[in-house]
């Protein structure tokens, strides 16, 4: 099969964005095409996109001020989209929304928490976020909030609190993926060791390609897949190359190669992070993911392996989580 046909025959999701955060904002409306930004439905689907998992981040401003506002204002945006094109986007809470989605050719969205900081510390807080719809969670961003401590809280910082511990537990329970992107390593650390079901790095790349301190190191992308997750290629810039501004699509597809061969076909995904950075050069939006495809099938992977990194390595780690 060649590559563009196998693309959009393929099962194709995208593990983290930031575009709820633009429409918002009155930027632009997800249902239209636009000639800002990285996302809306026209170019998600152009690129052959089946899911899209529509991060809610909380602007760090408003971690102390009222972050559940603002994650429930981005949540009601794919709803409200949703409720206005059904025929365009579905709700998915697992991998059976996925492959009805592209049965019936609609886009799938999967709703996350970027950070646990609308959460505060109440459990039942998160029970509600679970029956809006969430099911992935990344507990931090890149600072410390009630859960544990981000990246850049520096060389000391703190691993899962007890409060996060109840988190991760609670989340296996009611079957949400917990992200570790953006996660201290003391973090990741408890996680893995916390967590009975896989654990996905939605939007980070390989420290060993490239050292950059949201990178991951072999060791956690070891404990990763020891766990039966993921590790979502970014396409960040300034995870990708320095100076950032050269970065291209091949340094993805170097990233790719090198976690298919490390961390095995079975454990890698995609997560864009679009609307959320800048872009390499060759994936400037969503309808240059059949580029992505083709590249991959350029550089000798098997179709069993693109397919996999596309979409069925989610689908997965969502099916075992969610129990559908």
């Amino acid at each position: 099969m060649d590559p563009n046909t196998l693309h959009y025959d393929a099962i194709v999701v995208d593990a983290h964005c930031d575009t709820l955060g633009d429409v918002l904002e009155g930027k632009r409306s997800l249902a239209e095409r636009s000639n800002s930004g990285h996302v809306d439905l026209p170019r998600l689907r152009e690129g052959g996109v089946t899911a899209q998992l529509f991060a809610c981040f909380v602007p760090v401003e408003e971690y102390h001020r009222s972050a559940t506002r603002h994650a429930m204002q981005r949540l009601d945006m794919l709803h409200q989209a949703i409720e206005d094109y059904p025929g365009e986007i579905t709700l998915a809470t697992g991998a059976t929304d996925i492959r009805r989605a592209k049965a019936e050719g609609k886009i799938a969205g999967i709703l996350g928490l970027e950070g646990a900081e609308p959460l505060g510390d109440s459990i039942e807080v998160l029970h509600c976020f679970y029956r809006l719809g969430v099911r992935n969670l990344g507990l931090t961003w890149n600072f410390r909030n009630d859960t544990a401590d981000g990246v850049m809280e520096g060389p000391n910082a703190r691993g899962l609190s007890e409060f996060g511990v109840r988190v991760v537990e609670e989340c296996n329970r009611l079957g949400i993926i917990i992200d570790v992107s953006h996660l201290a390593a003391a973090g990741v650390r408890d996680v893995l060791e916390v967590s009975q079901q896989p654990v996905i790095a939605s939007h980070s790349n390989a420290r060993a390609l490239f050292d950059h301190y949201r990178n991951l190191t072999d060791a956690q992308i070891a404990g990763i897949v020891a766990g039966g997750g993921l590790i979502g290629v970014t396409f960040v810039n300034a995870f990708l190359n320095r100076p950032a501004g050269e970065a291209t699509i091949e340094h993805v597809l170097d990233q790719i190669d090198y976690l298919v061969r490390t961390a095995g076909p079975d454990h890698v995904t995609i997560g864009s992070d679009f609307d959320g950075a800048t872009m390499p050069a060759g994936l400037e939006d969503a309808t240059r993911y059949p580029a992505l495809t083709v590249g991959m099938a350029t550089r000798g992977h098997s179709e069993e392996t693109i397919r996999k990194v596309l979409g069925l390595n989610f689908l997965r780690v969502f099916e075992q989580v969610t129990g559908r």
